[in-house]
């Protein structure tokens, strides 16, 4: 694999050419910054940028007075080989606060090392299924492993999902791993129209089941899926529970990823409802958790594989949503 080629690839066709996820959402290419605007339930936030030393913070700032102006918080989702160098160190000082790195990695689905879906072993190894699911009800089984896999509130989420299932019904998949009636795993597969990359998603499986392949058979599952749709690269996020397993599956480290987060500021770039100060400027204004497109992320700690963003678009890894989209 031609890393040079491939991320050239990928910041063209999934970030600076990269298309709305449903028809809420606005793409815009604002100098050498493209951003994604939706309602408040949506994620918004910055996908790419091509800045310099000497216009990145005044871009910074326009981005900031933007999504004042609406009362919504961003994400500025960064990579390693964004320029200037030096971007995430001036996302904090505009008062952005840093989320945790993770790993953008990429497998070719017709490479000698591509995951393979092995359905029929997961089934054997433990009396698993893994049913694709396209529909609402496949949705409420999904949410219902990530409440029990991630610990935290998947209603925002579901939100999101059934948007997605309204407006572009074929721009994603969702995996159950099933044992009997009881979904114990879930992931997604997310494609964008004429894109070359096709990005893994919100892959958990509940901790009592954890340690069995299904996280392995998932992956190669969703590849399996990829490949039948023509879809040459997947797409991952990886946080640190989820690399070693994606480089034994073929998946290769391209670089790192990391969101820079904003907390709603009102037009001025004050925090929302902080009040009206006199005097000196403040330092740094103050910013507080934000829950990025797909879901929050909860941590390795969790023992999470796919992370659920979506950290910009494609989702949130293997959290992405797409923005994480």
């Amino acid at each position: 694999m031609d890393h040079d080629e491939v991320l050239r690839l990928f910041d063209h066709r999934m970030r600076r050419d990269a298309p709305p996820d449903h028809a809420g959402v606005r793409v815009e290419r604002v100098g050498n910054v493209v951003r994604w605007t939706g309602g408040p339930n949506d994620w918004n936030g910055v996908v790419w940028s091509d800045l310099d030393a000497a216009n990145a913070d005044a871009a910074i700032a326009e981005q900031v007075r933007h999504y004042g102006a609406l009362g919504f918080g961003f994400e500025w989702k960064t990579y390693s080989h964004d320029t200037p160098a030096d971007l995430g160190e001036r996302l904090l000082r505009a008062g952005f606060t840093a989320g945790d790195p993770e790993s953008l990695m990429v497998a070719e689905t017709s490479a000698p090392t591509a995951p393979t879906a092995p359905t029929d072993q997961v089934e054997r190894a433990g009396g698993f299924r893994l049913v694709d699911m396209t529909d609402e009800v496949g949705i409420d089984l999904a949410i219902e492993v990530h409440e029990a896999a991630f610990g935290t509130d998947g209603g925002r989420l579901r939100g999101q999902l059934l948007e997605r299932l309204a407006h572009a019904p074929d721009s994603f998949v969702v995996t159950l791993a099933m044992t009997g009636d009881r979904p114990v795993g879930s992931a997604r597969v997310e494609f964008a129209p004429g894109a070359d990359f096709a990005g893994l998603w919100g892959g958990g499986i509940v901790e009592e089941f954890r340690g069995r392949g299904l996280y392995r058979g998932l992956v190669a599952h969703r590849s399996g899926l990829a490949a039948c749709r023509g879809v040459p690269l997947l797409l991952v996020d990886a946080m640190p529970t989820s690399r070693p397993i994606l480089r034994r599956l073929g998946f290769e480290r391209l670089g790192t990823t990391t969101p820079y987060l904003c907390a709603p500021r009102d037009v001025s770039g004050r925090p929302s409802g902080s009040p009206r100060r006199v005097g000196p400027a403040p330092g740094p204004a103050p910013t507080s958790p934000f829950v990025p497109h797909g879901g929050a992320d909860p941590g390795p700690s969790r023992g999470t594989t796919d992370r659920d963003r979506r950290s910009g678009p494609g989702g949130a890894p293997e959290g992405a949503p797409r923005q994480g989209r």
